[in-house]
């Protein structure tokens, strides 16, 4: 099946059962908007859970904050996101559609990649276990052509985004034929700049009112408290800021379900290190990070490292963790040595002392930063592509199953009676009432026996526990996999033993450590 229609699957499945809506869906959405439904939203928070824990229960020097969303307005002015938080834009004459220009080139170099893929794929078919991949990359002719159109493309573009040229992105997508998708002619404007914050008034008009901006992002308001939680936590460097929060931004070419939206989440610590020691702590935490998505299991070549071409005038190292989605690898997490550039600024414009006074140099100084930053719903959707898997059954039949890690899945058991009648409901209630307390469960009477293991199979549920008429006598249920789809007959009592470990989230903790 093409991924594009496995993309589509995906999120035609999010909607049906109950992870992701369109925003203000009886008014026929709001673009680039979602609502998470009752699925969704638990699984969202098992994933906050999961990277929360990770960061501020792993490690004794690192603490959380939740800062507000309005911030003051000289904050951005100071953060650089008033004059430079900026996407270029470039409309197509005949459709009237807008584009983001990066985008557009980055989708060309990602087609020139894809045709490479492909060669490589057929001749691997073709020689079987002789082939040798690394032979026939750089011997073969076409492989050799697309890959040189490919790099002289990819250098084209990587001068004109670091000399901020439009001009010559303009030039660039003219000279690589690339039509606009609605319209299919090459009919384009020129490149210009768009910021990207929202912006509103605060305050009566007969008060003044004052501009501000809902915030692009959840670093600044790690920034402005770096003293306040240094000083009233007795915070010693190396040190970090956790944060989870809602950020805003205006996206013009908002796509792809919810991978690039304009009201999103954000988890992102801020790392406080000693000048000099930056680089050191940005690889340690690349690393740890890297494990931290591994850790879920989905297998390692899922992921890859990015770094940045065209570094942020403010950082000294940057990279992404991609994730293969069903549209290739995409950017989920980004780590970055920022340098003092945030600390530094907001003391400028401030006017006030943010200096860390280090008591084993005996010096005051502007502490580096390393930011780990993981787009929340990016990751829901890393999650969801992964654990899809349509599969063909001995009897012929398909069964939709998302094979969720045990420990971030929505509803950790479901408890079906048989029947309802005969006091089954009763006891499958008594079993519910036992688990509770410590996993999100769910009672499900509703249809055959079958059409409920395949409801929870669609739902992620890694147990179903069935109440029978031998419940009533020995206190066994049947214990149902999700993955294998084994049954096992075991004993009320046991339950809890059997299910804890792999459906707690220190289940995953544990490989981190």
């Amino acid at each position: 099946m093409a991924q594009e229609d496995v993309f589509k699957k995906l999120v035609s499945h999010c909607k049906e059962y109950g992870f992701v809506f369109p925003s203000s869906d009886i008014y026929d959405g709001l673009g680039a908007v979602y609502d998470y439904g009752q699925n969704g939203v638990e699984l969202k928070n098992n994933i906050k859970k999961y990277w929360w824990e990770s960061m501020v229960l792993l490690h004794e020097n690192i603490v959380g904050i939740d800062s507000a969303i309005f911030m003051h307005p000289t904050i951005w002015k100071a953060s650089g996101h008033v004059d430079a938080f900026n996407d270029p834009l470039i409309d197509n004459k005949d459709s009237k559609k807008r584009y983001r220009a990066d985008v557009l080139i980055e989708d060309q170099i990602a087609k020139y990649d894809e045709k490479i893929s492909k060669e490589v794929e057929k001749a691997r078919k073709r020689f079987g276990e002789a082939f040798d991949e690394e032979q026939f990359v750089t011997t073969n002719a076409r492989v050799i052509e697309h890959k040189a159109k490919r790099d002289a493309l990819h250098e084209r573009y990587k001068k004109a985004m670091n000399d901020n040229d439009l001009t010559e992105l303009r030039n660039i997508i003219i000279d690589e034929g690339i039509v606009c998708p609605i319209s299919g002619t090459k009919n384009w404007t020129d490149v210009r700049q768009f910021n990207l914050m929202f912006s509103t008034e605060m305050g009566s008009m007969s008060d003044g009112a004052m501009k501000v901006y809902l915030r692009p992002e959840t670093a600044q308001g790690i920034f402005v408290n770096f003293l306040n939680v240094q000083k009233t936590g007795r915070m010693k460097i190396p040190f970090g800021i956790a944060q989870i929060g809602k950020a805003f931004r205006n996206e013009i070419v908002a796509r792809q379900f919810i991978f690039r939206m304009r009201e999103f989440e954000q988890m992102e610590m801020q790392f406080f290190v000693r000048p000099g020691e930056e680089l050191e702590w940005f690889n340690r935490w690349k690393e740890y990070r890297l494990r931290w998505h591994k850790a879920l299991g989905f297998g390692d070549d899922h992921y890859r490292f990015h770094d940045h071409e065209k570094l942020a005038h403010y950082a000294n190292a940057a990279t992404d963790i991609e994730f293969l989605m069903p549209f290739g690898f995409k950017e989920v997490e980004g780590i970055h040595s920022r340098t003092n550039f945030d600390l530094s600024q907001h003391e400028k414009f401030s006017g006030k002392n943010i200096k860390y006074f280090d008591p084993e140099l005996n010096e005051s100084y502007t502490p580096y930063v390393i930011e780990t930053s993981i787009g929340v719903d990016r990751m829901f959707l890393s999650v969801m592509s992964a654990a899809y898997c349509e599969e063909k059954l001995d009897n012929g039949e398909t069964r939709v199953v998302l094979r969720l890690p045990e420990a971030i899945a929505p509803v950790k058991v479901a408890v079906l009676p048989l029947l309802k009648k005969d006091g089954l409901p009763e006891k499958a209630q008594q079993v519910i009432d036992l688990l509770k307390f410590d996993y999100n469960c769910q009672y499900d009477e509703k249809d055959s026996i079958g059409k409920r293991y395949r409801r929870h199979d669609a739902i992620g549920t890694p147990y179903c526990v069935t109440v029978d008429h031998q419940t009533l006598q020995d206190d066994t249920v049947t214990l149902r996999h999700r993955d294998t789809m084994a049954q096992e007959r075991v004993p009320i009592a046991s339950l809890e033993s059997i299910v804890a470990d792999k459906v707690s989230i220190k289940s995953l903790l544990k490989k981190l450590v």
